[in-house]
């Protein structure tokens, strides 16, 4: 359960996720796609989630070598759940701002920093 948390809990992972959700994706398409991810940390992150069963690489023999990403069918499933937590943030989102900016004048106040 651990891992699986540790994948899908990942803010990488997730906006991958969510992209090729969209529809397949070559490698540069995502880099572009992903504001703040270096080269390594995408290349990392999918084959990350090719070996979970989440992604689908294919290598197409041109030259040079056309590689797409796409989600595979567990992929597809996580798009349900992920949906959600997004609907929940979206509709939650003003109540933890509002929450974070009283306990940061509460901590203030009281010395916690």
């Amino acid at each position: 359960m651990t891992d699986v948390l540790r994948r899908v809990g990942d803010k990488w992972s997730v906006l991958i996720v969510v992209l090729l959700g969209q529809g397949t994706r070559r490698y540069n398409e995502l880099h572009r796609s992903i504001e703040g991810i270096s080269q390594r940390m995408l290349t990392r992150t999918l084959r990350n989630l090719e070996r979970d069963g989440l992604v689908i690489r294919t290598v197409y023999p041109t030259v040079p070598a056309t590689v797409e990403y796409a989600l595979s069918p567990l992929g597809s499933s996580l798009l349900v759940p992920i949906s959600t937590l997004a609907e929940w943030g979206v509709k939650h989102g003003q109540d933890i701002e509002s929450a974070r900016g009283e306990y940061d004048a509460q901590s203030t106040r009281q010395g916690w920093d």
